[in-house]
């Protein structure tokens, strides 16, 4: 899908696919799941070389970022999806040819169409030219970033409580409940990954363009003055992410931790009843060898007897391990 438009009175305005060979002051041409087709019309009404999927993907910083022709290649990785259950990874490239913009995406995040919703509104957005929308997107891109953080911290701590309330009533439940906490912290620290991701790219990104725009005009000043406040944003953003992944450590940890120790109670149950009921068993084997000279077989009270012994023989134990608070 090939989508135009062109800066009128301070707003964007969608140019037909019809009206674009002959449209003028074109400021944004949105790519999203291109057609050899499309991708042959921007190639020819730009002079540029748009890039595939699978250049888009590489990771070498020489790939994502350069120079050629006159245009600006600057690919990075956004985020889509983030109020879903499985938000992805994907890549997208900028290109910035004189005052135009393409955008060359297979993916469609959120924050491409809140920007374009508010750009078309007057005076909402600067749009004057591909500069301008290249920096709006990435700072709605940026501010969506930051919400899913905020989201996320909040997630965070949700599990921070669960974690050390114990709320089960049964070391089964517990363990169970423990096992589902696990899964979400796995959960979370994957979205953290692409999310630190993310903002390095976005880092990269305003550097890059930054350092390719040193004009002295207003413009360009304004320009770099965005630039850096969107890098300063995304270094920011950089830092809670990586806070946020040590605390998502730490509960992976001591939610190990008390799985651990709910697992050694169980056994430490285990061998106390062991040790408890050692004694008897050993009164009861004595008793129950066959020999013909035992004093207790004829005796009336031997039945008795045996029982009260073993008896006491498991209770002492028990009685001394509650004391010394094993148990």
């Amino acid at each position: 899908m090939l989508r135009s438009y062109q800066n009128n009175l301070a707003r964007l305005v969608e140019v037909p696919a019809a009206e674009l060979s002959s449209a003028t002051n074109l400021v944004w041409l949105d790519l999203l799941h291109p057609t050899p087709e499309e991708e042959k019309l921007v190639n020819d009404l730009l002079a540029i070389e748009i890039p595939t999927k699978a250049e888009m993907e590489e990771i070498e910083l020489s790939s994502r970022l350069y120079t050629e022709d006159g245009a600006e290649f600057m690919t990075m990785t956004a985020l889509s999806g983030l109020d879903t259950e499985e938000p992805i990874k994907t890549a997208i490239t900028f290109i910035l040819k004189g005052n135009t913009l393409v955008s060359v995406r297979f993916a469609d995040p959120r924050p491409f169409t809140a920007y374009t919703m508010r750009a078309m509104k007057p005076k909402s957005v600067v749009c004057k030219s591909g500069a301008e929308v290249f920096l709006g997107l990435l700072e709605a891109m940026t501010d969506r970033t930051a919400d899913a953080l905020e989201r996320l911290g909040n997630e965070i701590d949700q599990i921070s409580r669960d974690v050390f309330r114990k709320k089960s009533s049964t070391a089964e439940k517990f363990q169970q409940d423990l096992r589902s906490i696990i899964e979400q912290i796995g959960g979370k620290a994957e979205l953290l990954t692409m999310v630190q991701e993310s903002l390095v790219s976005v880092s990269r990104l305003t550097a890059y363009h930054g350092a390719s725009n040193e004009g002295a005009t207003k413009a360009a000043r304004e320009a770099r003055q965005l630039s850096k406040l969107i890098q300063r944003d995304a270094l920011s953003l950089g830092e809670h992410a990586r806070t946020l992944s040590t605390k998502i450590n730490f509960l992976l940890d001591a939610t190990l931790g008390l799985i651990n120790l709910e697992q050694n109670q169980i056994i430490k149950i285990f061998s106390v009843v062991a040790v408890v009921l050692l004694p008897p068993t050993l009164i009861g084997s004595v008793y129950g060898m066959n020999f013909d000279i035992m004093p207790e077989l004829h005796w009336d009270f031997g039945y008795p007897f045996s029982l009260g012994l073993m008896i006491a023989s498991a209770v002492l134990p028990f009685l001394y391990f509650k004391r010394r608070g094993w148990l």
